[in-house]
């Protein structure tokens, strides 16, 4: 289900910051908006690219994709993904970040990608798992994490709930 929140970055927010308070509002949000059981679990997520400080959320357009995508050509990159689950009305959260390379991308590359389409609604206008995988030289973390979904930290949470 999609969560109506305000996605906007506060001031001075950190990009782990800001994943992590997202996830817990989406958990939150659909928390109140559902018809409560007594084991219903709500599963949350939320990624961002960091470079350096700066915050690569989803583009609002081609332009904003392409701006984005010269800005991560030859570098390393954070990609910080949170998930938060919800039982009980008590919502735990963790934080999955990972450093990806990216190698240097020519306008050509980046034209042809921007016409596939692939960057629409991702963070840092680049899904892994799709053409732009050819592009990471290295990752130092979780593939699932870059992704959207940090499948040890997801598996974590839900141990810890099933033991409480």
């Amino acid at each position: 289900m999609p969560a109506d929140i305000d996605e906007s970055v506060w001031a001075d927010e950190l990009a782990a910051d800001y994943v992590l308070r997202l996830a817990v509002e989406k958990a939150e949000a659909i928390s109140a908006s559902v018809t409560k059981t007594s084991d219903q679990l709500i599963l949350a997520a939320d990624t961002t690219v960091a470079l350096d400080k700066h915050i690569l959320g989803k583009p609002e357009d081609d332009e904003d994709a392409i701006r984005m995508l010269k800005k991560l050509s030859g570098t390393t990159h954070q990609v910080h993904t949170a998930v938060a689950v919800c039982r009980y009305n008590r919502i735990q959260a963790l934080l999955n970040t990972t450093h990806v390379t990216m190698m240097p991308l020519t306008d050509a590359m980046i034209d042809v990608y921007i016409q596939a389409g692939e960057h629409r609604d991702k963070a840092g206008s680049y899904g892994i798992q799709g053409l732009a995988g050819a592009w990471i030289q290295r990752i130092d973390g979780s593939y699932s994490g870059v992704m959207g979904l940090p499948l040890y930290e997801t598996a974590q949470l839900l141990s810890e709930l099933k033991n409480t």
